[in-house]
């Protein structure tokens, strides 16, 4: 059977962190600015955590077994 390969678009837009968390950027962070607050542009600077019910599914695009730790 032929190794997985990874989805590269979800690879562009996921990472995993050292104790196997996967992380996204937050939406609403590309263009007109001036509508935003400087208060709401540092929030969406932030990276947050994949929602539980998305996981599983950016875990198998991203070829990642199971959670570490």
């Amino acid at each position: 059977m032929p190794k997985m390969k990874t989805h590269r678009g979800a690879a562009k837009r996921f990472r995993v962190t050292g104790k196997g968390k996967i992380v996204r950027k937050k939406a609403y962070n590309s263009h007109l600015f001036v509508e935003k607050s400087s208060k709401r542009l540092r929030s969406l600077e932030a990276t947050q955590e994949v929602a539980p019910a998305d996981d599983r599914n950016v875990r198998k695009v991203l070829g990642i077994k199971n959670r570490k730790g």
